[in-house]
């Protein structure tokens, strides 16, 4: 067995020894010097004798003011990023390809430099020339951005260190190469560096850096995980082709409310902010029809309605089709034989379509009551009526559960007209003034009193 390495160091200044003497060669004090372990004694040669020197530690309790945040003026951005900015923040920026991702952070960087934050944005995917000519597109041609075309790691941080800018946009992390790593650009090992690289210079030098990362055809972003876990916020940049609406939706953010969103619009001109997505979400919805319910949700601390749409059409296939759109596909298929199993609602021979319209995802579980009454509204072939919203969670037992923040729910759809509201009898909310509430226990109850005998 190996003999344990030990260490001799000096009391009086810390000066490491290889053997014990009796005075210390670095102060000249005497009986100073004594017998260490090493900081590890793991496999291999750990870290060896060599000590490093000690950190400040602090105290829970301290009297020092938050991090001051820097707006852009766009809200719906400064919303997701709980209030702003905070200086030396690193955020991860991802979306499908051609969402806007581009546009948005041209946008962004353009408003804080208008705000008298010092803005760079280095694209590695565009000639300088083609951001130009898409900031003239969007009205920025005045706007005090620096800008840069580079690939190359060591030549950015060269740049950032020199210019010392408050906001640094990096179009993308992808696209980015260490001189270090003999790897192509885009591998695991390459973004991986580059990533530790640029959120050190944001955490030493105090610049908040927004990096943009590609996606999978999971929609997660492309590299390694531990990249997500490096910087302090990720948003994703969500939405359908189909549709104008864009959704910048934070999953995961240090200095602000997880799951929050904004909403966005895609015009000529860029993209422009909506105030008030509810009512966004539901501008093309007519009269009462079958197979349509309004949803109560809540996104991060913003209550959103939605309209869940559901045709319910027979099959000629001898498996049914099940298609779900902005909803999560095994939920719906829990909630289907939910409604077979306890109220007795067969959908066997049945073809299925869900929809959530505008282009919106919905992941909450407090949409299990809104998904199963446009099924029995689209079954029946029976309108729900067009003032109600609903919303509750559903046990495999058939019970409705409440959930959470429902008072807001009711304020918003209240707020947009709607004087009635279907939720579970376990609901704890006081009455709001002008809307009725119609509480029921369990999906058995609802379907008879709604839709009568199945």
């Amino acid at each position: 067995m190996a003999k344990p390495i030990t260490a001799f160091t000096c009391t009086a200044c810390g000066a490491n020894h290889r053997k014990w003497a009796g005075r210390c060669d670095a102060c000249g004090a005497w009986n100073t010097i004594i017998e260490e372990a090493p900081l590890s004694q793991g496999p291999g040669r750990g870290l060896g004798t060599l000590k490093g020197k000690p950190i400040p530690l602090s105290g829970l309790a301290t009297q020092e003011a938050p991090p001051p945040r820097a707006t852009s003026g766009i809200a719906e951005l400064d919303r997701v990023l709980g209030g702003g900015l905070v200086p030396g923040s690193a955020i991860l920026v991802g979306g499908d390809p051609g969402i806007g991702k581009s546009t948005l952070l041209l946008q962004a960087a353009a408003a804080f430099a208008r705000a008298g934050q010092q803005a760079v944005y280095i694209s590695g995917e565009e000639a300088s020339a083609q951001v130009r000519l898409r900031a003239q597109r969007l009205g920025l041609g005045d706007a005090p951005v620096r800008l840069g075309a580079e690939t190359a790691l060591r030549d950015i941080l060269t740049t950032l260190d020199a210019e010392r800018p408050d906001v640094a946009v990096i179009d993308s992390i992808q696209t980015l190469w260490s001189d270090r790593i003999e790897a192509a650009p885009g591998s695991v090992g390459q973004v991986r560096a580059s990533a530790h690289e640029l959120v050190t210079f944001a955490k030493r030098r105090g610049t908040s850096v927004i990096l943009v990362g590609h996606v999978t055809k999971e929609g997660q972003i492309a590299g390694p995980r531990v990249v997500e876990h490096m910087v302090d916020t990720v948003l994703y940049f969500e939405g359908e082709r189909g549709h104008q609406f864009r959704i910048l939706r934070a999953h995961k953010n240090r200095f602000g409310p997880a799951d929050e969103i904004g909403v966005f619009e895609m015009t000529g001109g860029g993209l422009s902010e909506v105030a008030n997505p509810s009512a966004l979400f539901l501008s093309e919805r007519g009269e009462a029809s079958a197979g349509s319910a309004v949803f109560a949700g809540i996104e991060g601390t913003r209550p959103v309605l939605t309209e869940v749409q559901a045709l319910v059409a027979p099959s000629t296939l001898a498996s049914p089709r099940r298609t779900v759109v902005g909803l999560d596909s095994g939920r719906v298929s829990t909630i289907l034989a939910v409604l077979e199993a306890r109220c007795a609602v067969p959908f066997a021979g049945l073809d299925v379509f869900l929809n959530v319209a505008g282009g919106m995802r919905v992941a909450e579980p407090a949409a299990d009551l809104a998904i199963a009454a446009a099924l029995l509204s689209a079954r029946e072939d029976v309108a729900l009526p067009a003032e109600a919203v609903l919303f509750g969670e559903i046990s495999l037992s058939g019970a409705l559960r409440p959930v959470a923040q429902a008072e807001n729910r009711l304020k918003e759809a209240q707020k947009l007209g709607f004087s009635r509201a279907i939720l579970p009898s376990a609901t704890k909310v006081e009455g709001v003034a002008g809307m009725r509430i119609d509480r029921t226990p369990d999906l058995t109850s609802f379907v008879g009193e709604t839709f009568g005998a199945g």
